[in-house]
């Protein structure tokens, strides 16, 4: 096992450095990255896709590239075109909102929903012609939720969909009914990945989009299990993993049909430098599917101390016991 500390663009989910560790199966390269504060129950179902990847066969990809929405994280207006460009070409631009202690609230005088407002707005007149996703990943109230809508709605802001705008299952429902009547669709992520029936979500009628990432739902296999059962829109997205781990969802992403859908696997232009001297890095808002190889040099000036990967392999053996 090996486990680096990449330092990040920006800060990202308030993460400022991606603690990862890699192995190497009879397969290839595969990640396993579950982020630093889940427990061993949770950890344990993106250690299963860890091992499926390394050590099990991928499906035939249906296609040899797949398309990528680009990522911003809460930066200020003013900052957005230098976060942005690190993506290259897009059509879709997700952004991150409901962080009120990022710099794009302080950095521009804002704070809370008036500084997404005007993140929204920037990227809106920065980029007219490209399709925007905004993820709350849970962090609105369902009222603050719905204001922030209905002021996207009166801005003549279309929205490709709103991502986990609220926490629960029920508040996703009941928000789903209100903004469908402004024609906003509801995608949901956490509520997929961070509960015991993945399928919950569809059941409840919560959502018009699943967002999938394959490590924590344990795998591809898994992954194209709900994609069957749900038969509704996906988006197949990272966990902000290094080249290695999008490779797993590029394999995700190709093994069915999507529905026109831009996955979100360009995240590693999130980080200062990737773990390969090949990253997969989106070229003409695309990317291709293949594996990953790990740069044994990176892997060198990226290592975690001692005393960090020492951590990681009590929490591997927590998890490994699980599975």
């Amino acid at each position: 096992m090996r486990v680096v500390a990449l330092p990040m663009r920006v800060k990202f989910r308030g993460v400022t450095v991606r603690e990862v560790a890699l192995f190497e199966g009879p397969s290839g390269w595969t990640e396993w990255s579950p982020f630093l504060e889940y427990e061993a129950d949770e950890a344990a179902a993106w250690l299963a896709a860890a091992i499926e990847f390394g050590w099990g066969q991928t499906p035939p990809p249906l296609r040899s590239s797949i398309g990528i929405n680009a990522t911003l994280a809460a930066v200020a207006p003013d900052q957005i075109s230098d976060a942005l460009s690190k993506f290259g070409d897009f059509n879709t631009v997700k952004v991150k909102v409901a962080e009120p202690a990022a710099a794009g609230g302080s950095a521009a005088g804002l704070v809370g929903i008036e500084a997404d407002l005007a993140r929204i707005r920037a990227v809106k007149e920065l980029y007219p012609g490209v399709r925007i996703r905004i993820d709350a990943n849970g962090g609105f109230s369902l009222q603050q939720a719905i204001e922030l809508a209905k002021e996207l709605a009166i801005e003549g802001i279309d929205l490709d969909y709103f991502e986990q705008p609220v926490r629960t299952i029920a508040e996703l429902a009941e928000l789903r009914v209100k903004l469908s009547r402004i024609g906003m669709r509801i995608a949901a992520d956490e509520s997929v990945r961070k509960v015991s029936d993945p399928m919950a979500v569809v059941h409840a009628g919560a959502a018009d989009v699943l967002v999938l990432k394959a490590q924590p739902l344990g795998g591809i296999t898994s992954a194209l299990r709900i994609i069957e059962e749900a038969k509704m829109p996906v988006t197949i997205s990272s966990a902000l993993e290094t080249s290695v781990g999008i490779s797993m969802g590029l394999h995700l992403a190709a093994a069915h049909e999507l529905a026109n859908h831009d996955a979100g696997l360009g995240t590693v232009a999130l980080f200062e430098e990737d773990i390969c001297d090949e990253p997969l890095l989106a070229q003409n808002a695309e990317l291709e599917v293949r594996r990953a190889q790990p740069s044994d040099a990176k892997m060198q000036k990226f290592a975690a101390t001692d005393e960090r990967r020492q951590w990681w392999l009590n929490r591997l053996r927590a998890s490994y016991a699980l599975i």
